[in-house]
């Protein structure tokens, strides 16, 4: 390989465009918006190959914190816009951010066609739980009896749980992780831009204006070692031990997750070990609340063809066999009616 034809090498750095960030000092975005960049700098991808997409709230001003290709779309229109730029440069690696309300809200509709389609991109949801950018209203993944602005006696709506939700729309990837888990996010979003297909990646974060420590359950490190469990595929679903006895999931005769605690023996035969192609076993770890752990890491991956692979593969069908894709054909035959 010539000197020209090297890969260039980035680091983080490169990845940081000029603009002034306009977060809320102490939000949870600038640790996400951190690890995307040291991300972005090691998948080994010209820059110039990168697009982020994204619609409207705190998090879906992304785009003009990186040094990349990037548009500002319109509020819940993301996938579209997505969607359209994946087909129209196959070749650019196309990351969508997104937050719990533009997303599965008014982008509900939006949000599970992208996921069952299969476009080859990666989505993000940021989910702090509220609606930050415009002064803290609750959202869809809001806890009952969230109050609010625009519920002062409680939020009566059952929550999305955003996991299950992309599970139920047929989602090739899913996983989840924390604004602050540093470590374990970066390995995430590394095994979400491996896929091929579309990623959907749950981020926790905090909004510290408007619902501070709505994560706190997991994240206080008093509690992390027993409120969290990590999956890993092939390996079995254990937690705690350090500041808690070791702990393990397991299936009942009813198909429901129980927790019990290890003996010193480790985890036994009855243990559940993580299968991330079951989508059984992902959702029920994409449910589980407290009292019970919350599984964080890749819960599901499954491979199937792209929506953008087969329109590729219809243009250049069209290409060698003219009849194939006739307009014309399409616009005049079949039946017609004359209304008067």
């Amino acid at each position: 390989m010539s000197t020209n034809e090297e890969q260039e090498t980035y680091s983080k750095k490169d990845f940081m465009s000029d603009q002034m960030i306009r977060w809320c000092p102490g939000c949870g975005d600038y640790a996400i918006l951190s690890q995307v960049q040291t991300v972005f700098a090691d998948l080994g991808i010209p820059k110039e190959k990168f697009a982020v997409v994204s619609g409207i709230g705190c998090s879906s001003r992304f785009p003009y914190y990186m040094n990349t290709y990037g548009f500002h779309t319109i509020h819940g229109r993301a996938p579209a816009f997505a969607t359209g730029l994946k087909l129209a440069n196959p070749d650019l690696s196309v990351w969508m951010i997104t937050g719990d309300g533009d997303s599965l809200s008014i982008g509900g509709n939006h949000f599970i066609h992208v996921l069952r389609r299969n476009v080859d991109i990666q989505v993000l949801m940021f989910n702090n739980r509220i609606y930050g950018l415009t002064k803290g209203q609750y959202s869809p993944t809001s806890e009952v009896g969230k109050k609010t602005k625009s519920t002062p006696m409680g939020s009566i709506d059952h929550p999305f749980e955003p996991c299950a939700v992309a599970l139920g729309a047929d989602a090739t990837f899913v996983a989840r992780t924390v604004d602050i888990f540093v470590k374990d996010q970066r390995v995430v979003l590394g095994e979400a831009a491996a896929h091929k297909g579309t990623s959907f990646v749950e981020i926790f974060q905090n909004c510290n204006i408007f619902n501070d420590h709505a994560f706190e359950h997991i994240t206080n490190r008093k509690v992390r070692d027993e409120a969290v469990i990590f999956v890993k595929n092939g390996e079995p679903l254990v937690f705690g031990g350090k500041s808690c006895p070791a702990k393990g999931l397991k299936l009942t005769n009813k198909l429901e997750i129980e927790v019990v605690e290890l003996g010193d023996d480790g985890p036994g035969d009855d243990i559940l070990v993580h299968d991330e192609t079951n989508p059984v076993l992902a959702n029920l770890l994409a449910r589980m609340r407290p009292p019970y752990p919350v599984a964080m890491g890749v819960l599901f991956r499954t491979q199937r063809p792209t929506y953008d692979g087969g329109v590729v593969d219809q243009i250049e069908t069209a290409k060698k066999v003219p009849s194939a894709g006739d307009l014309t054909k399409a616009i005049y035959g079949g039946n017609t009616w004359v209304v008067e």
